[in-house]
């Protein structure tokens, strides 16, 4: 789906239990079973995954969107950025995910619930 408005008052946000932490992977180290996402950069690779002591919080899009959708992480962006509240967006084939800080992670779904509403 591409329709930013449709997907802004479909994107139903959902916040995932655990905590998530950002790390780099030792590469001689055997790869987490439950890792999110890998990011290969030049200076090494980012893991992200569930963490005990993570200090992050992921809040995951329910809706279908299209990686070519336009606007969608700017919208999610502002919405947080409003609140004063820091975010990184990374994206699958399917859904959007929010990282946002543990401890602000209630106030980012209410950013987040009151920008979908916004739209319906």
């Amino acid at each position: 789906m591409t329709d930013l408005g449709l997907l802004l008052a479909e994107m139903r946000p959902v916040l995932h239990e655990e905590p998530y932490g950002f790390d780099l992977l030792d590469p001689d180290a055997p790869l987490p079973a439950d890792v999110f996402a890998l990011i290969h950069e030049e200076e090494g690779m980012t893991l992200i995954a569930p963490f005990p002591d993570g200090e992050w919080a992921r809040i995951s899009l329910a809706v279908h969107s299209s990686l070519s959708a336009v606007g969608l992480s700017a919208a999610i962006a502002q919405a947080l950025a409003d609140h004063a509240l820091p975010a990184n967006i990374v994206a699958g084939v399917h859904h959007d995910h929010i990282f946002v800080p543990w401890e602000l992670r209630h106030e980012a779904l209410q950013a987040l619930t009151i920008l979908s509403e916004q739209y319906r």
